[in-house]
């Protein structure tokens, strides 16, 4: 079964990386979300999902483990950390997802469940952007390491095909 989530921490354009790298997600668009009861987009990407691959679960978990989910730094209404949900069942294992996972994490996770409300995408230049040019600085200084970090612990969820020639020799796909 196909679902929908948005996701947002970081700058989108490492999000993307990470959840097209994933199998069972068949799509990711980056861009702006802004939730019901906000005024306020911010940098995100929404996913679409087969259920019966990945679950609700392991795309909250690599999402926490691949942004500051604990930083509660100056920028964060531009990079808002956030599950954006679709339904209400979503919703409320979303929270208990993040409230399982809470004995992970050395500090508090910030990160808050909100339900959706409103996509703006990004740029049509900026779409897949590591994947397009995975030797840009950027791409190299804080794409690849989060990436080796999802192969090194994720790796059955991880498309081989999609990362393997585009991260380091250090990183292990099984």
């Amino acid at each position: 079964m196909k679902a929908k989530l948005g996701l947002g921490g970081g700058c989108h354009w490492c999000t993307e990386a990470i959840f097209l790298s994933l199998k069972g997600v068949l799509q990711v668009d980056q861009g702006f979300i802004k939730s019901v009861n906000s005024m306020d987009f911010s940098e995100a990407v929404l996913l679409e999902y087969d259920t019966a691959k990945i679950g609700l679960r392991d795309l909250i978990e690599i999402h926490l483990y691949t942004h500051k989910s604990t930083s509660d730094h100056s920028f964060r209404d531009k990079y808002r950390s956030a599950v954006y949900t679709f339904t209400s069942s979503d919703f409320s294992a979303s929270q208990e997802i993040i409230r399982s996972l809470q004995r992970n994490f050395e500090g508090n996770l910030i990160t808050q469940v909100k339900e959706f409300a409103e996509f703006k995408p990004s740029k049509e230049r900026f779409h897949n952007y590591y994947f397009t040019n995975p030797k840009r600085p950027f791409c190299t200084m804080y794409i690849v390491p989060k990436l080796t970090l999802l192969v090194q612990r994720y790796s059955k969820l991880v498309d081989s095909e999609k990362v393997a020639s585009s991260i380091s020799p250090k990183a292990t796909l099984t």
